[in-house]
């Protein structure tokens, strides 16, 4: 299976933005990881800062066979209504993952558009929710 790991704005500065709420390590790290542990699998991984290529990458991956999508959206989460319209009308399965626990921050923060049009959601599990929609999507594959 490909698995593509889609994250949304400030993503890239894991390990360094916010390190209590986000941790010390940066994704690339991380995803370098997980490319040794599931070889299996093909992963690979896109982060953008702009709305719109997050919308082409799902459009362009989002009918793929043999395929999921494991997406965070950052901020876009709470604001996006565009990003979820993406989601609803792809093929390919999505699994939505956020790092910090949205529900137990600021308000503003505790919806997500996204949430309804995902197969699942996996939410304040740091990283290892990344790894956490691994299995999630092999289950669906299954």
């Amino acid at each position: 299976m490909k698995i593509l790991f889609l994250n949304g704005p400030n993503l890239n500065l894991l390990g360094k933005r916010k390190t209590e709420i986000y941790g010390t390590q940066s994704f690339d790290s991380f995803f370098q990881s997980l490319k040794e542990k599931y070889q299996q699998h093909e992963l690979f991984a896109i982060q953008s800062n702009h709305e719109g290529a997050l919308i082409d990458a799902l459009h362009k991956y989002g009918f793929e066979q043999d395929f999921g999508i494991i997406f965070n959206p950052g901020g876009y989460s709470h604001t996006s209504i565009a990003l979820r319209d993406a989601v609803e009308a792809i093929e390919t399965p999505v699994i939505e993952v956020h790092i910090s626990d949205i529900h137990n921050r600021e308000s503003f923060r505790a919806f997500s558009y996204l949430t309804d049009v995902c197969q699942d959601h996996i939410i304040g599990e740091g990283l290892v929710g990344y790894e956490r929609a691994i299995g999630l999507l092999q289950s669906l594959h299954d």
